[in-house]
């Protein structure tokens, strides 16, 4: 087998590999970059057959449903097979009506079942569920030709899935030629230092909830399914419901498991804001809406119930919220990745906040491995090579595993 990182080598986001055996070829991740103005075909890299007319490439293998891993499906040619969780497949079509932009909704392809390996040309897939902030996310290990490669993909062991970290460096695959090991947290951690866990989210909620007067908002994404369940969780808690809108409600439907909060349990309510009121009329989404309308409650509701309920907030919420008073006693929870917050991404938010006098609390955790979690891994696995991805710094791999080799975007080698 040959490999070539395309984007990921010296970066964090935006990552993409290419494999290549017996002149068939597949690749690994299809991400956005996470610092690209626009989701623009500008970000493509330089590999044969995007357009779909080179039957060399076999497909594309999305390790999980993030942007900067999937994001430039929307510029390939539907011909060619995608391979990804069943449940991540259903939240991306599910996520695809309501936001802007060129949405990729991936095309069909290979669904990923954890530990069963499947066959693409000389190749051989085996995906392992692991523990992320995105729902239904995996590690790949890949073989053709006598050699075996597995990729990390994005993972951590601080989550609600911690579990599935730990029966993985239990029962390790064997025999792996080289690593390709995702980084994220090097450079923002010291070598000791371990993430907050979910768990320890849930508990810094419930104390906020408690010393809250008014409407707790959480600003986080909705396909974070580990933060809703925190959320859920701590509301219950403090005896506050949980509202969520209908896109919310929707992924959650997506991921076809009833034990994660849902639009009809009885301790969530749905509100629809007017800016997805319009989408839901020109849409003509009624059949949608009234799946999930069992709970639904209304601007005058909110307002009623502000002091023991929590928002699940999004940017368009802000209007509906003044024009209802509801940000009597309110505050305002930030539990994203603080880069959006930093480079301008939620400006409009910053200056409603303090228009309204909101005081603003940092509730959030990392999606990725800590630098202990990575060495467990490694050790776990013992392969022959570790090759650097997804990451600012691989000149500190060498200080952290054995057998580090470092490649260069756009370099090809053999494994």
């Amino acid at each position: 087998m040959r490999v070539c990182i395309h984007r990921g080598s010296k970066q964090i986001g935006g990552s993409c590999v290419e494999i290549e055996s017996c002149g068939q070829r597949l690749l690994v991740d299809f991400g956005l970059p996470l610092d690209a103005e626009e989701n623009h075909s500008q970000y493509l890299p330089q590999i044969k057959g995007l357009d779909g007319s080179d039957p060399s490439l076999l497909g594309v293998l999305i390790s999980h449903p993030h942007l900067d891993h999937f994001g430039l499906l929307a510029y390939i040619s539907p011909k060619i097979p995608v391979g990804m969780g069943a449940a991540a497949r259903r939240i991306l079509k599910a996520a695809a009506p309501f936001l802007p932009g060129n949405w990729p909704v991936p095309s069909e392809g290979w669904d990923y079942q954890s530990g069963q390996r499947f066959d693409i040309g000389p190749f051989s897939v085996t995906p392992f569920l692991v523990d992320h902030s995105a729902y239904d996310s995996y590690a790949l290990q890949i073989e053709s030709g006598g050699k075996s490669i597995f990729y990390s993909g994005d993972f951590r062991s601080h989550g609600r899935k911690r579990t599935l970290f730990e029966r993985l460096i239990q029962n390790p695959p064997r025999n792996i030629d080289n690593l390709l090991l995702e980084g994220s947290s090097l450079g923002r951690l010291s070598d000791f230092q371990n993430f907050p866990t979910e768990n320890e989210i849930e508990d810094q909620l419930v104390q906020l909830f408690l010393s809250t007067e008014g409407l707790a908002l959480i600003h986080t994404s909705s396909q974070n399914i580990d933060r809703i369940v925190s959320i859920f969780k701590a509301s219950k808690r403090t005896k506050r419901k949980m509202i969520i809108d209908l896109y919310t409600a929707s992924i959650l439907e997506a991921t076809g498991n009833d034990k994660l909060p849902q639009s009809a349990w009885s301790d969530v309510a749905l509100y629809v804001p007017q800016a997805q009121r319009v989408q839901i009329k020109e849409n003509a989404w009624f059949d949608l809406l009234k799946r999930h309308s069992a709970n639904r409650i209304f601007i005058e509701h909110l307002h009623q119930a502000s002091n023991n309920s929590t928002l699940l907030f999004r940017p368009l919420h802000r209007f509906d919220l003044e024009r209802g008073k509801c940000l009597s006693g309110a505050i305002y929870i930030y539990s994203q990745w603080e880069g959006y917050w930093e480079h301008g991404s939620y400006d409009m938010v910053k200056e409603w906040i303090a228009r309204h006098s909101i005081p603003k609390y940092s509730i959030h955790t990392s999606g990725h491995a800590s630098p202990g979690e990575l060495q467990k891994l490694v050790s776990a696995i013992n392969p022959r090579n570790v090759t650097p991805i997804h990451s600012f710094y691989p000149d500190k791999y060498p200080e952290l595993f054995p057998n580090v080799e470092i490649h260069n975007d756009g370099e090809w080698w053999e494994v």
